[in-house]
């Protein structure tokens, strides 16, 4: 099942950035574009997503420093671009697999396309982990671990719900019961000519 091959790749992925646990680190893909692609786009998506995940954490330090701050938002506006870049491309690699299927006359689109589907589930795979983190935190009170578990329960049944969702989205689009639409997130705040700020700089 996809969700299954997705879910050990964002776990590989979250394991391995915190081998060293630091933003700054560099990024290598296990995974060779022309012989796994759909591996290599999962992975690469949910590398964005953990190095993005200690961003918002650092940036909520209240004692960081200004221009230091003003960094790391321009950072994390970079990172959101290419989060939604990498949808982009997971949905135009499932567009392209399903291309040949003819849809059911009663066919219907669903309110996600698959690649959003996915997007939620690497999220959720670091919510599990710092979860699980925090659930067996030595120095935490027992009550914090034990309400922390509780939360990391429900994420895993969140997850295999999610997961279930995904696979059953692209059976139903490989047998013509769904069918996929893709639209470019036309985002106007990094647009020089559709945000005002921007365009009153030129």
């Amino acid at each position: 099942m996809f969700s299954k091959k997705a879910n050990d790749i964002f776990q590989e992925v979250i394991k391995s950035y915190h081998f060293k646990n630091t933003v700054d680190q560099p990024f290598t893909n296990s995974y060779d574009e022309k012989t796994n692609l759909l591996e290599h786009l999962l992975y690469r998506k949910s590398w964005i997503d953990t190095v993005q995940w200690h961003y918002e954490d650092i940036i909520r330090d209240p004692n960081i420093d200004p221009v230091a701050a003003l960094k790391l938002k321009r950072q994390i506006d970079a990172s959101n671009q290419d989060r939604t870049d990498m949808v982009e491309f997971i949905d135009g690699y499932f567009l392209q697999k399903y291309s040949d299927v003819q849809a059911k006359p009663n066919a219907t689109i669903n309110t996600e396309s698959p690649a959003w589907g996915v997007d939620r589930l690497s999220i959720l795979a670091l919510k599990v982990y710092h979860m699980a983190e925090e659930a067996t935190r030595k120095n935490a009170s027992e009550s914090h671990r034990l309400a922390c578990q509780k939360k990391l329960d429900i994420l895993l049944e969140q997850r295999v719900d999610l997961s279930t969702a995904i696979d059953t989205l692209l059976n139903d689009i490989a047998h013509g019961d769904k069918y996929m639409k893709v639209y470019k997130q036309m985002k106007m705040y990094n647009d020089d000519e559709l945000n005002p700020v921007l365009r009153g700089q030129k």
